[in-house]
């Protein structure tokens, strides 16, 4: 794909995003199968069905620009979802594997705030503003998604990985 306009980065970046996110339904299932915490589990569980209706927003996204979703392989997501499945195979305390799913996770919703955030702006400076909304829409459940990791983290996991291996 050549990059000559703003319209072509922002299918670009799209078709990225969409990559990212077919890659992450099939790996969120094991992600919270590991996952020894019950509020952890329903997260990520809870998660998966917002990302599956992520990607129908980005198919509705490439319906409305008459475009096509395919033939963009997202690297970045590859590699972050290679990190955490390497996370759920060690042999770990399950509190330890528990606070370690959380931060596998937390870089993933990094990565998709950093991607829908740019391709949000890419939209709005296009003058696409049902575009901007609906990836504001994601946007915002992808800050949501990083903030209830970040509590269960903070208010119980985190705390219990600390005392795991010292009982």
């Amino acid at each position: 794909m050549s990059l000559h306009t703003m319209e072509d980065l922002l299918i670009h970046e799209l078709k990225d995003l969409f990559n990212a996110e077919n890659q992450l339904v099939k790996s969120l299932p094991k992600m919270a199968k590991a996952a020894s915490s019950p509020e952890l589990q329903k997260a990520i569980e809870d998660h998966l069905e917002e990302t599956k209706n992520q990607v129908q927003r980005l198919e509705q996204i490439f319906d409305q620009l008459d475009t096509s979703h395919r033939g963009k392989k997202c690297k970045a997501m590859e590699g972050l979802l290679q990190e955490g499945k390497e996370i759920v195979a060690e042999d770990a305390e399950p509190s330890v594997k528990d606070a370690a799913i959380i931060a596998a996770a937390q870089r993933v919703e990094h990565y998709e705030i950093a991607g829908y955030g740019t391709a949000k702006a890419f939209a709005k400076i296009l003058g696409n503003e049902a575009v901007a909304e609906l990836l504001n829409q994601t946007l915002e459940e992808e800050k949501a998604a990083d903030m209830k990791l970040n509590e269960l983290a903070q208010s119980s996991i985190n705390m219990q990985a600390v005392g795991a291996g010292h009982e």
